[in-house]
């Protein structure tokens, strides 16, 4: 039985919440003793590295030979570049707490940005459950204390970082002509030169690049982190995140920003032995029935203007 569009749109959505949950763990276990720039650089080198070789196998549909590719830059600026620059410096300023709380109103952000810019109009009853699932993701940031740093540059570059979430988001629905593997093919060639420029410099003047060179050979745990942050998130879930957005638009996607939060949490307690507080029950209950009930609206609208041309 062939699935519906909209129902592997969904289906996939829920497996990128879920390889993007996991990478949190993965990136706390790879940053221990190494840089982020490093991290980044070598996670985006394996990465391009990866999709060349599908490429020249054909496994991933990649021909970007006379075309233009400046919108795929213009998407590569928002989404990585600006995003873990402005994530990772806001992180840097700022307490957990609070930054789990402001990159948790990203799909709020997106709504708000696709209601500007792309004119699109979500029901009341959607827009009732998405706040519900930032509600949710909210509360599961903010449930072990919220304390404050005050720091203006910090919550600036959260705010930054989410803003260009949502540009990402609403640039990818809107450009055509290319492959959910191209445009993730371009992010991941942008990464791998600005990262990796970074990381150079930066080893340079700590005199490592000799280190830098040969991390992932040097070091198992490190190189099986990398595997699973290019090939799982870089590869897999922005090839499941950009074809989802071509399907069912920006603001669904980004309801299941808060599911990756409910796998976060899960993956934490299991893996990293951290305790699940009562509240954050009630905040994953808030998150899956709000992402439950923006997605459930949304097919309803479907068949319902199905039906009327």
């Amino acid at each position: 039985m062939k699935i519906p569009r909209t129902a592997r749109a969904i289906l996939v959505c829920i497996l990128t919440s879920f390889l993007f949950g996991l990478s949190f763990i993965f990136i706390r276990l790879s940053v221990t003793e190494v840089s982020l720039l490093t991290m980044l650089s070598w996670r985006h080198m394996i990465a391009i590295t990866a999709m060349t070789l599908c490429a020249k196998l054909g496994i991933l549909n990649i021909h970007l030979k006379g075309k233009d590719i400046r919108p795929l830059l213009k998407l590569s600026l928002y989404q990585p570049i600006l995003y873990y620059i402005f994530e990772s410096a806001g992180v840097k300023h700022t307490t957990a707490s609070e930054s789990g709380i402001i990159i948790a109103t990203i799909p709020i952000v997106t709504m708000i940005c696709g209601m500007i810019f792309l004119k699109e109009r979500p029901s009341r009853l959607q827009a009732f459950f998405m706040v519900m699932t930032v509600s949710g993701a909210v509360i599961a940031a903010g449930v072990g204390g919220v304390s404050t740093a005050g720091s203006i540059i910090g919550y600036t570059c959260l705010f930054v970082a989410v803003l260009c979430d949502a540009g990402f988001s609403l640039t990818t629905q809107k450009i055509t002509g290319f492959t959910s593997a191209e445009r993730t093919y371009v992010m991941c060639a942008s990464g791998t030169v600005v990262f990796t420029l970074g990381a150079i410099v930066e080893n340079a003047m700590a005199g490592t690049l000799a280190e830098f060179a040969v991390l992932p050979f040097s070091d198992m745990g490190f190189l099986i982190c990398l595997l699973y942050l290019s090939i799982g998130c870089n590869i897999i879930a922005f090839l499941c995140m950009n074809y989802s957005i071509s399907i069912i638009g920006a603001t669904r996607r980004s309801a299941f920003a808060g599911l990756s939060t409910v796998i976060t949490l899960v993956a934490s307690a299991i893996v990293l032995d951290e305790k699940i507080l009562p509240l954050q029950f009630l905040a994953a209950a808030l998150i899956l029935g709000g992402v439950t009930g923006v997605n459930v609206v949304g097919i309803l609208k479907e068949k319902k203007d199905a039906e009327l041309s």
